[in-house]
């Protein structure tokens, strides 16, 4: 586990073995879990949660600093000294802030308010606490709460989260704070619902509009012993009850509940609270806490939730300096966040529609249904990373979004708590399905997946109305409209790929050609990526380094203008052939930033190459496609050195549900996939010395250096299974049939020389 305040030393002790941090640790060695850093993300840009968790699961069961705002979208920031409570759902890495769902807080009397930012008027209830007395491991939260002197563990299964107080001992009774109104300052609260079922059993319900315009959150929460009292309030916090004595289904309704529960600590200093979530009912949140055996103590569910997350992450076993191990494993740690199982042990989830669907195969075999997908960020690396190490799942995946088309009838754009937000832009679910159809990992009738393609591609919203008629989304429409044309463009390319595999000439050609609609953004005067407006002329006046949120989303000129991955061979043409292309590039890269003031989504500059967002991720592997590999290499080395550490502001940018991590996974290896549903990774130059990749089939994959270091990131030669790889390329299928991958590394440019 990690303790921050350990970690400032030039060396770090994991579990009781210390490692120096320039050394190289062997996989025989090590658990990958002790090589996670839950912190990293936490400052800064990344927005990441430190809570307790498992791969995938429901529950993310973490603190809450009690403000709002952009750097608490996570609930929690490094820097924050304050904590108000800890609540059962959070967000990994995005741009918005929501959830925060049945937030606890122990507490001892008397307690006092505190005034925060975005906070409510009357203030929070808030206890201080430092980084030295806390820690966090996969599936493991601990902090000590020095206003009360109450010490806080947390752990999680996939529908569950359990949490232990444990109380000082100049107190006789003890508090645990219900605040069913906590998330407020993020969404609105609908209705709040609390059941006293007995004095050791609560149940209810949170509903919020906020992001997701139809939140709902049941939970069923049983406590280690029975409470003495309990008071209600509402949100005004004017006492509405206060019982002693329990009757059975006592009911509590209102906007903002929040139940205070006093436990007498004469006997026991501990109390626990194990609760089970649910979007359809209470009865299913018990079914769900039942399910993951409520007999279980802490320390077991704790060691269950290791063990989870030991398997996950040993599906990459990998030899590298240690910080690069933290660096890799804490990245696969986050990819394995999203998508969440959103579904009951019994299959059942709220849906799209607002209706309860059961997720079930044709067969009749209930799967789980997923949720928390990104798609205008995952589409690009995290879903092609699922493909190797996660096949399994990554079908189950695949059936969520296409079962999302059999409800709502339209593939999913941004799907969050059963909601489709229409987050960001593109249909790129599209891709994400297609790249695992052409896998073999989406085992419906092509056909049928061609069918909602089309019907994704055809609608008449979003600009793609004019998309269809003009080839562009003019201006005068749509904000972000190059934006909209380039990913509509790559959209096509996907459908066209599964036409072409149907043997669908007709719609393959039509495709085909809507994937060149971005030359129609093209301007060969300038040499950028333009917004048109109706008539066909470009926008004036036009600065390719200024923020222009007005025609590109999340970006400039220079960032959209190299996303076509679908055409590379075609953008080197528009833009004069190889030379200059490769000076284009080489711009990009040098030109510094003009701009003094950016939103805090734009960061991690090299250049105008941008990181720590999206639409720029393939563009340091386009100098393999003329021919100066060197210069990938180098640069994908300057990016993993640079914009990933090891400190809780390693993150360039927002996680973002796992893109970002997926970046360096890939590159970390050596490859990466610049056309998501090409089935080709693009080579650049490995950071670990070693890695094998345990694949579901049964095979392994290698990936191995020679003369590697900090100074030698160029690759000299690359051999597949002892053959020479000549174009830089790698294709899915050799890495499933098993193998070895070895680069031998340079001090200088191989192919300069």
């Amino acid at each position: 586990m990690f303790v921050r305040s350990l970690l400032i030393a030039a060396s770090i002790c994991v579990l009781g073995g210390c490692t120096e941090t320039t050394s190289t640790v062997k996989p025989t060695q090590f658990d990958p879990t002790q090589y996670v850093d839950p912190f990293i993300g936490t400052d800064g840009k990344g927005k990441t949660f430190p809570g307790a968790t498992v791969p995938h699961g429901m529950v993310q069961l973490s603190p809450d600093n009690g403000r709002s705002g952009w750097d608490w979208i996570a609930g929690y920031f490094y820097p924050d000294n304050i904590i108000a409570g800890f609540s059962h759902t959070h967000l990994s890495g995005t741009g918005a802030g929501d959830l925060y769902d049945i937030s606890f807080m122990p507490l001892t009397r008397p307690y006092e308010r505190q005034v925060t930012e975005g906070g409510p008027e009357a203030g929070t209830i808030v206890s201080r606490f430092s980084h030295d007395n806390e820690s966090a491991s996969p599936g493991y939260y601990q902090v000590h709460l020095s206003d009360y002197d109450i010490n806080v563990e947390l752990t999680a299964g996939v529908r569950t989260g359990f949490q232990k107080y444990h109380y000082p001992d100049d107190h006789a009774t003890g508090i645990v704070r219900l605040d069913l109104g906590y998330s407020r300052n993020w969404d609105s609260t609908i209705n709040a619902h609390l059941v006293v079922i007995d004095d050791y059993t609560i149940a209810g319900y949170r509903k919020s509009t906020g992001w997701a315009k139809d939140q709902r959150v049941y939970f069923y929460t049983t406590f280690s012993h029975p409470f003495k009292t309990l008071s209600i309030f509402d949100g005004s916090e004017a006492s509405m009850s206060e019982m002693s004595v329990f009757e059975a289904e006592s009911v509590f309704t209102g906007k903002n509940l929040v139940g205070e529960f006093e436990f007498d600590l004469s006997d026991n200093r501990e109390v626990t609270v194990r609760t089970a979530l649910s979007s359809v009912s209470t009865q299913n949140a018990k079914a769900n806490l039942n399910a993951e055996v409520p007999n279980r103590s802490f320390e077991q569910v704790k060691k269950l939730a290791q063990f989870q997350w030991r398997e996950e992450l040993s599906k990459v076993k990998v030899q590298a300096s240690s910080d690069n191990l933290t660096q890799f494993y804490t990245a696969m740690y986050h990819a394995s966040l999203a998508p969440r199982i959103y579904s009951d042990v019994n299959g059942q989830y709220k849906g799209p529609d607002g209706n309860n669907h059961t997720s079930t195969l044709k067969s009749g075999e209930v799967v789980p249904r997923y949720d928390f997908f990104s798609l205008w960020d995952t589409f690009r690396a995290l879903h092609p990373w699922k493909t190797i190490i996660d096949e399994k799942r990554t079908t189950e995946m695949m059936h969520s979004i296409y079962s999302h088309y059999t409800v709502f009838g339209r593939l999913p754009v941004w799907i969050f708590q059963g909601n489709e937000t229409d987050m960001m832009m593109g249909y790129h679910s599209v891709p994400v399905l297609v790249d695992a159809y052409l896998k073999g990992l989406l085992p419906i009738d092509g056909k049928a997946l061609l069918a909602a393609a089309i019907d994704s591609a055809t609608q008449k919203d979003f600009g793609i109305h004019s998309y269809q008629n003009k080839g562009y989304v003019p201006y005068e429409e749509k904000s972000w409209n190059v934006s909209l044309t380039l990913e509509y463009a790559y959209d096509d390319w996907a459908i066209a790929q599964l036409a072409k595999v149907l043997g669908e000439d007709d719609i393959y050609q039509t495709y085909l050609k809507r994937s060149q609609n971005y030359q129609h953004h093209f301007d060969p005067i300038t040499g950028f990526m333009r917004a048109k407006s109706e008539s066909g002329d470009f926008r004036e006046p036009f600065i390719p380094t200024a923020y222009h949120p007005e025609d590109y989303c999340e970006a400039n000129a220079w960032q959209y203008t190299f996303f076509v991955p679908q055409d590379i061979a075609g953008l080197i043409k528009l833009m004069g052939g190889e030379d200059e292309f490769s000076k284009k590039l080489d711009a990009m890269f040098t030109t510094e930033q003009a701009v003094d003031e950016l939103p805090e989504w734009i960061s991690g500059f090299i250049g105008q190459y941008v990181h720590g967002n999206e639409p720029s991720h393939h563009v340091p592997y386009l100098y393999n496609y003329v021919n100066q590999p060197h210069k990938t290499q180098a640069l994908v080395r300057r990016i993993m050195d640079e914009l990933y550490t090891t400190k809780p502001d390693g993150l360039a940018g927002n996680e973002d549900a796992g893109q970002m991590s997926a970046w360096y996974l890939f590159s970390a290896l050596g490859f990466y996939p610049v056309d998501p549903v090409a089935g080709v990774y693009s080579l650049g130059s490995p950071e670990v010395d070693s890695a094998t990749i345990m694949l579901e089939n049964g095979s392994t994959f290698s990936i191995k250096t020679k003369n590697q270091s900090s100074t030698h990131v160029y690759v000299k030669q690359v051999t597949l299974n002892g053959k020479v790889i000549s174009d830089f390329s790698l294709k899915h299928s050799e890495i499933l049939a098993g193998g070895e991958l070895v680069f031998t590394m340079s001090e200088t440019p191989y192919d300069a020389q």
